[in-house]
């Protein structure tokens, strides 16, 4: 890939900013909507929980994630995401700004983490995975999604890299999202010990 492409794509999905930011999160809300939805019903969220949302993009998850569970947040790098999720949730949500590997949360502080299609641009994997782990309370659960073409690896070598960070009772699969051009997802469930 050339240099200019890889800075447009960071540009409009990778790290969002200016129009290609706000075109890329109109892009996402509508491409990512099904699978959002499907993680947050994967997840089994409960009225009780408090949930993290890693990397939120435009809030389309986040804002089902506020309809299920007691309190929300979504941590994500990009300041335009972060306000994309403002005005799609009001103040249904908490928002930071954050990575993967730098969430800004306490230990043992939330209940569920999901993840939709941003794996892949998390900076060191084994620091995210480590973080998630750190900020999920005990049987706390991870649910994660991303286009399997974009995967930076095999899903079963993500899932052992998962194990690594401390997560058991680990399962992946794919899942085909409706819609037209719509990309198969590899996902992961795991569970913090």
């Amino acid at each position: 890939m050339s240099t200019s492409l890889a800075a447009v794509l960071d540009r409009a999905f990778g790290h969002p900013r200016g129009l290609l930011g706000r075109l890329g999160g109109g892009m996402m809300a509508r491409g990512n909507a099904a699978t959002e939805h499907h993680v947050v019903g994967v997840a089994g969220l409960t009225g009780t929980e408090t949930v993290l949302v890693v990397g939120p993009g435009p809030g389309v998850g986040l804002a089902a994630a506020a309809a299920r569970a007691a309190v929300v947040i979504g941590v994500d790098p990009s300041a335009a995401m972060l306000d994309a999720c403002r005005q799609r949730c009001g103040d249904e949500v908490t928002l930071r700004r954050g990575t993967a590997e730098h969430t800004g949360l306490a230990d043992d502080s939330v209940d569920v983490v999901l993840s939709v299609n941003n794996v892949q641009l998390w900076d060191d994997r084994e620091a995210g995975f480590a973080e998630l782990r750190r900020v999920l309370r005990p049987g706390g659960r991870l649910v994660l999604s991303a286009h399997e073409k974009w995967l930076p690896l095999p899903r079963h070598e993500l899932a052992d890299e998962v194990a690594a960070a401390g997560f058991t009772d680990l399962q992946t699969w794919v899942w085909d999202p409706p819609g037209f051009g719509a990309s198969r997802a590899a996902q992961l469930r795991a569970v913090s010990c």
